[in-house]
């Protein structure tokens, strides 16, 4: 019986262990699986992943494909027809990239659960009730109905998914090997859903119950008052005084409600920086080269991989080069031998939330027009590892999702988000910008940039352009919503059919300007337009400080070269440090300051106004003016119970220079009364002291690259895998606009001429292998300000010096 008992436990230890060893425990993975010699994570370590020189043959393709990849791993695809250009551009791409296309498809469409378990569910509930998987069936029938963008999109997902099946357990990705999960087969719905969360992204910073639950507290003139509808400073894209060559449609009549309640004759029903991008071009008057030069560095949150992924697509009639998004063919930012684009986040309001005056709290039906209509389900199944699946129903109204009844107690995603509203947004439209793109890439004059513009809808961007015409323009353009003034800076009546959007402002008329007389034009989030435009785009844009600062170089710039515009682009004056900070210092107690604070302000009084990556003055005033703007607004606008934002830091500069006395300046929580000095003292002094607990004395460890601390993390956060500090330079409100994770994410500078030159950078590499050498390899020439020549080739024997690997890719 002993040896019987002895021997079950010989045989019962190894069958736990292994069972334990190749079992995922929260985030541990299997270890024996990770840790195999042939199938786990050493498989990935440095290798290049792309073969010296190799054939292949695919089913799918149609002709020969000659694929040459150059000294940064950046592929140049020559195919002979269309069709072929996209399978090989899906299949090099998930070749580098098949993890992070898999991961932000899944982020997007709420499947993250699937992967990680029940911790991710309300994650993935919200992006279910925003309307995620909804809008991308809409978009997906855009692109289906056009004979070119199906072709497009399915060639594509071919050939990811000829990557895919290419691949055994040791070729897999390490993120993959971590979580202990497999690549699925792509859709042609994965691309849209990449569309959507850049939409998503881009736009879903939504401020209107934020800015209802202050026009119920404060009233409608406190609120005009701080939260106007133009900023005192401004330098709109569009140049002030630009002449509108178009008769506008009428205008929707506001709503009684909407007027009372923002005139104050009843009161409403009960019913901070954003994201950031720079480009600009000169016209041949203004460049050494008498070609025009275009700029453009859109600034997201970093990551390892990059969101960009650089390539060129030669086939018949194309031959562009630019950055392309992991998971959408064609190239987004980019040029070809006779243009180039570029484009910045426009801001617009295309998202509004309607209050729904349901029947009953079964939410079948709701009022709206003097009638109760009918609402509809879409039932949410959502997987979870590890659990049972749990079905979600999300009710909608003709304006869309009804995001929330009860929200999580812990999602900050949903706390913008108000209760029992209905969502409408432009990202649930059927819409095509594949096919702007495919126009874009193709494009030979402005003509064709202006016809690939009318097919783009969301996210709005500003498109800017030039060619070798000398023609340079810049349009702000989407799918935009006929608004009366101010629709939807507060949440709007769901029963009232006059607050509906009421049609779309013709393509035509969006903003835009041709060869304007100063040669130049440029956007930085700013207002699109002055205020004699007649549509209304939207009440609020990024602040104006970028803006002013990129003018006011291009103004004084003569023949510039792309080298002088590299420069220009990691610029790190402050604009604000210029219009505040004089007025900031006078307002110092000097004689009631200590060694440290004194030392301080004689530093900060001597500052040049840089964001240098040296500059002790830097790290003062960004941590004064954030304690500043904090002393004047939070004790007014923070309630939890009902949420609210700032003002915005236009509106604060103009109180502290045009209106020290004002009431706002007093901490209302206190029984003194505070004044502007007040503030002013209290702020630096925290600064000082919060500087000295966390560096020491004043010296070195006071510079602000030592503060701002940026550096590029892992998708997934994961430690190790994200890049070291950066000690760089720049800041939000500077033209080289950083933070500790969001910054240019692409720097392009393209001169054109007889034959275009292009230089560009991002933060990491083409591969998305931690292993790989080429992960990181352009991080250091990002930090540096420095750009690497684009080799828009045209034939696989161009720039032959500067090629590694060739890979032919032969019908099956």
């Amino acid at each position: 019986m002993k040896n019987k008992l002895k021997a079950l436990i010989c045989v019962t230890i190894p069958v736990l262990l292994a069972l334990a060893l190749n079992t995922k425990f929260g985030s541990l993975p299997p270890l024996l699986k990770f840790l195999n010699p042939f199938t786990g994570f050493w498989q990935n370590a440095d290798k290049l992943q792309t073969p010296l020189q190799t054939n292949t043959a695919l089913s799918g393709t149609r002709e020969a494909i000659e694929i040459v990849y150059d000294d940064r791993m950046i592929p140049h695809i020559f195919a002979k027809n269309d069709h072929d250009v996209y399978f090989a551009q899906g299949y090099v791409t998930a070749m580098n990239r098949l993890f992070q296309m898999d991961f932000q498809t899944r982020y997007a469409a709420g499947r993250i659960s699937e992967v990680v378990g029940i911790k991710a569910i309300e994650l993935d509930k919200y992006q279910r009730r925003m309307g995620m998987v909804y809008g991308a069936e809409n978009s997906l029938k855009g692109m289906m109905a056009d004979a070119k963008s199906r072709d497009m999109v399915n060639a594509y997902t071919e050939g990811i998914n000829a990557y895919i099946h290419s691949l055994s357990n040791a070729q897999l990705p390490l993120e993959y090997k971590l979580l202990d999960f497999k690549p699925e087969d792509w859709t042609p719905l994965k691309c849209a859903l990449l569309l959507k969360q850049m939409s998503a992204t881009l736009a879903m910073g939504s401020t209107e119950f934020y800015m209802t639950n202050i026009l119920k507290k404060y009233g409608p003139e406190v609120t005009a008052d701080l939260f106007p509808d133009y900023p005192h400073k401004e330098d709109p894209i569009i140049p002030a005084g630009t002449a509108w060559n178009f008769k506008p449609l009428q205008i929707p009549k506001a709503p009684a409600s909407f007027t009372e309640a923002t005139t104050g004759k009843v009161k409403p029903n009960t019913l901070e920086d954003g994201i950031g991008s720079n480009n600009w071009a000169l016209a041949g008057a203004k460049t050494a080269s008498g070609y025009p030069i275009l700029a453009n560095d859109p600034h997201l949150n970093l990551t390892l991989p990059s969101i960009w992924y650089q390539i060129q697509l030669n086939a018949p009639g194309l031959n562009a080069y630019g950055v392309s998004l992991p998971g959408a063919p064609g190239i987004i930012i980019g040029f070809n031998e006779h243009t180039a684009w570029g484009v910045t986040n426009v801001d617009a309001d295309i998202l509004d939330y309607y209050q729904i005056k349901f029947k009953d709290s079964s939410h079948q039906q709701y009022w709206y027009n003097n009638q109760w209509k009918n609402t509809t389900k879409r039932m949410e199944v959502i997987k979870i590892r590890g659990s049972r699946n749990e079905t979600d129903t999300v009710f909608y109204t003709h304006h869309g999702p009804v995001v929330y009844f009860q929200k999580p107690a812990k999602l900050k995603l949903a706390d913008n988000v108000p209760t029992g509203n209905a969502l409408r947004w432009i990202a649930h439209e059927r819409s095509n910008e594949m096919m702007a793109f495919y126009y874009l890439d193709r494009a030979k004059n402005y003509t064709d940039y202006r016809k690939a513009l009318t097919f783009y809808t969301a996210p709005a961007q500003n498109f800017i352009f030039v060619s070798s015409d000398n023609d340079i323009s810049i349009t702000v353009n989407g799918k935009f919503p006929l608004k009366y003034k101010d629709q939807g800076k507060f949440i709007l009546d769901g029963t009232d059919p006059k607050d509906n959007w009421q049609g779309w402002i013709p393509a035509a008329e969006n903003p835009t300007v041709k060869n304007p007389e100063r040669n130049f034009v440029s956007s930085a989030n700013q207002s699109s337009t002055d205020q004699t435009y007649p549509y209304y785009i939207n009440w609020k844009f990024n602040n104006y400080e970028r803006g002013k600062r990129i003018n006011d170089r291009l103004k004084a710039m003569t023949k510039a070269t792309a080298d002088s515009i590299r420069i220009m682009q990691s610029d790190s004056y402050s604009i604000l440090a210029q219009d505040v900070l004089p007025a900031m210092l006078a307002g110092v107690a000097a004689g009631k300051l200590n060694a440290t604070q004194q030392e301080a302000f004689d530093i900060i009084s001597k500052w040049d106004k840089f964001y240098s990556p040296n500059a002790i003055g830097a790290s003062i005033f960004e941590l004064w003016t954030t304690r500043l703007f904090s002393d004047i607004w939070a004790d007014e606008f923070t309630d939890a119970s009902s949420p609210m934002q700032f003002p915005s830091k236009d509106r604060t500069v103009q109180l502290i220079l045009k209106e020290p006395g004002s009431k706002w300046f007093d901490n209302v929580n206190t029984p003194a009364k505070e004044t502007l000095n007040d503030l002013l003292n209290e702020s630096l002094k925290y600064t000082c002291d919060s500087l000295e607990k966390r560096f020491g004395p004043i010296g070195r460890s006071w510079e602000w690259a030592n503060l701002k601390q940026t550096h590029v993390p892992h998708l997934l956060n994961l430690t190790g895998f994200g890049s070291k500090t950066l000690m760089t330079g720049g800041a939000k409100g500077t033209i080289n606009a950083q933070n500790e994770s969001n910054g240019p994410s692409w720097r392009m500078v393209v001169e054109l001429g007889k034959k275009p030159a292009g230089h560009g950078v991002y933060p990491g590499g083409q591969s998305g292998n931690p292993g790989s050498p080429f992960y990181d390899n352009m991080i250091d020439t990002w930090a540096g300000g420095k750009l690497y020549d684009l080799y828009l080739m045209s034939s696989p024997a161009d720039h032959r010096d500067k090629m590694i690997s060739h890979l032919t890719i032969t019908k099956k």
